[in-house]
């Protein structure tokens, strides 16, 4: 899974064995960070909303990845870094989204802005405070949404684990119309 530079990688550990106590278990250790996760306004916010404080109606909604924009929209942003995943330079010159494009997607007052990347910028962080200073989630590592380069109409739903925390592993779907 992707991680952040610096920060250790997700461990799944076997704990219990079928065979020898009669059922399996696993632990698992992670940052909430690591791999497909999604950002409350607690991540870069003071006094900011937890995971889950979170209205389950704000994980989903009408995905856009073009300029169609409507409020509650759940924007999407293809950079086709993922494919460099495994690969030497990934970890380094990622793709930012600027401050302004962060002020951009308040003012459409879309839900999440989900990215094909590790995040979208970096220290000091203005494009993260800016869209969860307005409680506009922020979805990184997706992958896979070169699939909806050419679909029109579809609804992403992105339920992060409901944890009392700044952040969430997320599966995310799509449903095409």
């Amino acid at each position: 899974m992707p991680v952040f530079p610096g920060d250790p990688p997700a461990t799944l550990t076997p704990v219990a064995n079928i065979d020898k106590a009669g059922y399996n278990d696993h632990e698992i250790k992670t940052y909430m960070h690591v791999g497909t996760h999604m950002d409350a306004p607690l991540h870069m916010i003071a006094n900011g909303k937890k995971m889950d404080e979170i209205s389950l109606d704000k994980f989903m909604g009408t995905g856009v990845e073009d300029i169609d924009i409507k409020p509650g929209s759940i924007l999407l942003i293809y950079t086709g870094f993922a494919d460099k995943f495994g690969k030497p330079d990934y970890d380094h010159n990622q793709p930012t989204i600027t401050e302004d494009f962060a002020q951009k997607a308040v003012e459409l007052k879309v839900k999440i802005v989900g990215m094909d990347i590790l995040g979208p910028d970096q220290p000091p962080f203005p494009t993260h405070k800016t869209l969860l200073g307005n409680e506009v989630l922020i979805m990184e590592n997706l992958t896979n949404l070169d699939l909806l380069l050419n679909e029109n109409n579809f609804e992403i739903i992105a339920l992060p684990m409901k944890l009392h925390a700044d952040a969430a592993p997320v599966r995310v779907l799509a449903k095409l119309f």
